[in-house]
């Protein structure tokens, strides 16, 4: 009797640990849930915040109001908060800058795109032919086609990986799949990552002058090093206009004196408008936290979300 009544006293225990671990596992999913839904809700106070500003300025966009980098907290039950960012997503290398063309018709490289890339790299420390390596290698991964370009790699370059892939011959999805390419190591992506974005569009990147900080100098010079200084774009950029330039045919003459030149701007890539916006979002609810990422395509009004990211890992 006394072997039996130990012996469900176990069973009993093992039971009652599995319901409790149940149990905590459908109250995390149902906080995850929640915390999911409030970040979707607060995107979109984010996504209005947004459409105010093409209101207030529809060919303009400049840093009055405060709106770029700053943190907004807003109060959750239970204790909770959500914490969201609003910055100009525009300003960055856009990856599929390195191929023009669509998935219909096709995607070939892009000269112009690899050798801003280039310039970028070298602008930040890569030596030049690592830097023209890398660049050939990523358009290479972006086109449509298995044919290696000017210092590029394709599948071959990738057959004897472990394990073996195949490169991607489409836009690339986010800058993290950039670990992937050709040359690329973990040191120079994390040299690399805070210039980079992936904008779902094969565009060179769409910079706004007016919203360009003095520390992202380097966006402009990689337009052309050999002209272009570092440091005089960034007393450029420190001594613009307090609302901006209206127009950027009011840019060009101040920016002449940092070494850009029209003849620098191919396809008008330089703008005084942003079209694309970046929200980082933080969840704190029920004891845990949740962070997203989120890229906002304003060319048009209603500003919609094209692209989410949950976690802050790679």
């Amino acid at each position: 009797m006394l072997l039996l009544v130990a012996i469900m006293g176990a069973l009993a225990a093992a039971a009652f640990e599995r319901v409790r671990l149940s149990t905590a596992l459908a109250l995390n999913g149902a906080a995850l849930d929640q915390a999911r839904a409030y970040a979707i809700g607060v995107e979109g106070l984010l996504a209005l915040r947004i459409d105010d500003l093409a209101a207030e300025s529809p060919d303009l966009t400049n840093l009055e109001g405060n709106w770029n980098g700053t943190r907004r907290t807003i109060p959750l039950p239970a204790e909770g908060s959500a914490e969201g960012t609003i910055r100009d997503g525009g300003n960055c290398f856009n990856l599929n800058s390195l191929v023009e063309g669509g998935l219909a018709t096709g995607l070939k490289r892009r000269d112009a795109g690899a050798q801003q890339f280039s310039n970028l790299m070298v602008v930040l420390g890569l030596p030049e032919p690592k830097a023209r390596a890398i660049a050939g290698a990523a358009a290479d991964w972006a086109d449509g086609d298995g044919v290696r370009g000017p210092d590029g790699a394709e599948d071959e370059a990738y057959a004897a990986g472990d394990p073996a892939y195949r490169s991607g011959n489409t836009l690339f999805a986010d800058p993290s799949e950039l670990r992937a390419v050709a040359g690329v190591s973990p040191e120079i992506y994390r040299v690399l990552r805070p210039w980079l974005c992936a904008l779902p569009v094969a565009e060179l990147s769409p910079i706004n002058v007016n919203t360009l900080l003095p520390a992202q100098a380097a966006l402009l010079v990689m337009l052309d090093p050999r002209q272009a200084e570092v440091g005089r774009v960034r007393a450029l950029l420190a001594d613009r206009p307090a609302r901006g330039w209206a127009t950027i045919e009011d840019f060009w003459p101040e920016a002449a004196g940092a070494g850009i030149g029209r003849a620098l701007d191919p396809m008008s890539q330089l703008q005084t408008r942003t079209a694309w916006f970046g929200l980082d979002l933080l969840i704190r609810f029920q004891g845990g936290e949740m962070e997203e990422s989120a890229l906002v395509d304003a060319r048009s009004r209603p500003a919609r979300i094209v692209a989410r990211r949950w976690g802050s890992g790679e």
